[in-house]
């Protein structure tokens, strides 16, 4: 019987160690980038001149976004027991409005996709979802819908991600007085400001995933600013974000910057592969359970 040390056998078990390695590399390499943009995020939240940039973290948002949310309602007093809706909540896995349903906050969301998960188990006066294309025409009907079937009269935060027609579905539900105390955007970085950049209505609208979407920045601002709201923060991780308060609030911001080039942060769509252990719907549907 042949020995390991022989050498058809040895080299048998070093092919196989040198595949084993080489298959590793992909997820190491992975493993790495993440660790690197992890760190150049801790570097360019600590060193934007706005100061809300560094509470930046992520725990169900795409990038740090629930870090500053928390921040901002922290800061205006309605950390708990708020209401919260959503527009554009992908397959109900990551989103800007889980970490409120973690907090006990009730809330609806409207989107076009199927949920992931049971939603009808959960639905209740705690939670609603809504499955609707979302337009300009028929936004305000969906989100008094929502209220009624989770029984609330108004909303704390309302997040908005539709990858096109958003600022028009903005400036719908402002202008018949759905004033949230936060309204979260998605805004297109490409277009610094001063450049006011917005895509044409089409209530048909579906992204290409090219830079045909949304509006910029310096679009958003001047909209928001017409009902009364200012801009606070866009986050530094991935430069998709804005945050608008309503300006009842803003002596708790005195030290955020009032230029709107000191708040903007540029394109920088890169996501983690992976963020601690992989995701369980069993954790999103406890969230409701104990909302």
């Amino acid at each position: 019987m042949s020995k390991l040390t022989d050498p058809p056998l040895r080299l048998i078990k070093n092919v196989t160690s040198t595949f084993r390695a080489i298959v590793r590399i992909p997820n190491q390499l992975r493993t790495l980038r993440d660790l690197i943009l992890f760190q150049q995020t801790k570097e360019l939240q600590a060193a934007h001149p706005n100061p809300l940039n560094k509470f930046g973290r992520k725990c169900f948002s795409q990038s740090d976004e629930d870090g500053i949310t928390l921040e901002i309602l922290r800061r205006i007093g309605v950390l708990t027991g708020g209401v919260y809706a959503e527009f554009g909540v992908g397959n109900g896995t990551e989103n800007n409005s889980l970490v409120l349903a973690a907090m006990g906050w009730r809330g609806f969301w409207v989107g076009g996709e199927s949920l992931c998960f049971d939603y009808k188990r959960i639905s209740g006066k705690k939670f609603a979802y809504i499955k609707d294309w979302i337009t300009r025409e028929n936004i305000v009907a969906l989100a008094n819908r929502g209220l009624t079937m989770i029984g609330a009269k108004a909303l704390d935060v309302i997040s908005l991600d539709l990858d096109g027609n958003d600022i028009y579905l903005a400036e719908t539900l402002l202008s018949q007085n759905l004033r949230p105390k936060l309204f979260i955007v998605e805004y297109n970085a490409k277009f610094p400001p001063p450049i006011e950049f917005k895509i044409a209505y089409d209530a048909k609208h579906l992204w290409q995933g090219d830079d045909y979407f949304g509006a910029s920045l310096s679009s958003y601002d001047r909209l928001f600013k017409k009902f009364g709201y200012r801009l606070v923060c866009c986050n530094s991780q991935s430069g998709a974000n804005a945050f608008f308060i309503d300006k009842e609030f803003e002596q708790h911001f005195t030290e955020v910057p009032a230029d709107v080039n000191d708040i903007y942060v540029e394109p920088r769509y890169h996501e983690y592969q992976k963020y601690g252990f992989n995701r369980s719907i069993k954790t999103i549907e406890r969230l409701f359970d104990d909302a």
